[in-house]
């Protein structure tokens, strides 16, 4: 196919979609924020990771000719022709063009779940600097493409769209990676058991034994997944149904709520709850505070994990 896709979007000239779709009631795990096809000359092009909003997205940005620069983690990077930058938003990064600069790219950036989790998990692998397989980059420029024409017009085909890019991105990096590969649908399989159990007591040592990896081996692997601590994402996912259900579910008693969300207390319940959303849950139904926690919050805000047999 060589370049052919590549071609028509640079043919196409400098353009930028944003992907603004309705919410629907389902909350859709992989979707296209914005795309497009740059060329930038001058140093006004300068993007800080921290200061985008506290909204998770990826930033998927393949350069086409010319250079950028790339500051994370404490060491810089020159991305060059060829070379793929893959970011998180929020995170502690940035991206330049210095004076007198040129940089030619096109870009795809989504959110969902989904796309984080996969993202993250190359992230872990590869670093923030990919170099991808020529036919991977005509899939992806495919994708960029069809959203720039509008065929991403529904949450549907805008989600499918968005996926299909996010699988053309693991099956480059993981293909060739069968040890990572097949670690991460282990963390996939273990995720599907939280999700399922959540009601049940989920510590860190059951969740290593479904995962048929030492303990430390497992904790490691499963933070490179998901940016968090196994312990974290479980209290995550719980106070996440817990929303849901009260929100959704106005008769059921605040007792019958933390049962179901995996916390034998209620009264433990309601601490960690206002620890977290600064409102009992009682007082979160009736304001109408309808937010997942984020996983800074948490960390701003922590557990002792300890103090209740149902949190790990």
């Amino acid at each position: 196919m060589g370049n052919s896709v590549l071609e028509r979007l640079i043919a196409s000239g400098p353009t930028m979609k944003t992907v603004s779709l309705p919410r629907g009631r389902q909350s859709l795990h992989t979707m296209p924020t914005s795309t497009g096809y740059e060329i930038r000359t001058d140093a006004t092009y300068d993007w800080d990771g921290r200061r985008r909003g506290q909204t998770p997205f990826t930033v998927l940005q393949y350069t086409i000719g010319g250079a950028g620069n790339l500051r994370y983690e404490n060491r810089t990077h020159r991305v060059r022709s060829g070379e793929t930058l893959l970011l998180l938003v929020p995170h502690s990064h940035r991206y330049w063009l210095e004076d007198g600069g040129r940089w030619e790219f096109f870009w795809i950036s989504m959110n969902g779940e989904e796309a984080l989790r996969i993202h993250r998990a190359i992230l872990a692998m590869t670093g923030p600097v990919l170099k991808l397989q020529p036919q991977t980059i005509e899939q992806l420029a495919d994708c960029s493409l069809r959203l720039i024409a509008g065929e991403g017009e529904t949450p549907g085909r805008a989600s499918a769209i968005a996926y299909e890019a996010a699988m053309a991105l693991y099956d480059d990096v993981f293909g060739s990676h069968p040890v990572f590969s097949q670690e991460y649908r282990t963390m996939q399989h273990v995720i599907d058991y939280i999700h399922a159990n959540l009601e049940r007591p989920l510590p860190v040592a059951d969740l290593a034994r479904i995962s048929g990896l030492s303990r430390a081996h497992f904790s490691r692997v499963f933070a490179a997944n998901e940016g968090m601590p196994p312990a974290e994402f479980v209290l995550q996912k719980r106070l996440q149904r817990a929303v849901k259900l009260l929100t959704k579910t106005a008769s059921l008693p605040v007792k019958e709520v933390a049962i179901m969300s995996g916390f034998e207390d209620p009264n433990y319940f309601a601490k960690v709850f206002r620890r977290v959303f600064g409102a009992s849950p009682t007082e979160f139904r009736t304001t109408g505070m309808y937010a997942s926690p984020s996983p800074e919050l948490l960390k701003a805000k922590p557990v002792m994990a300890h103090s209740r047999p149902r949190v790990p």
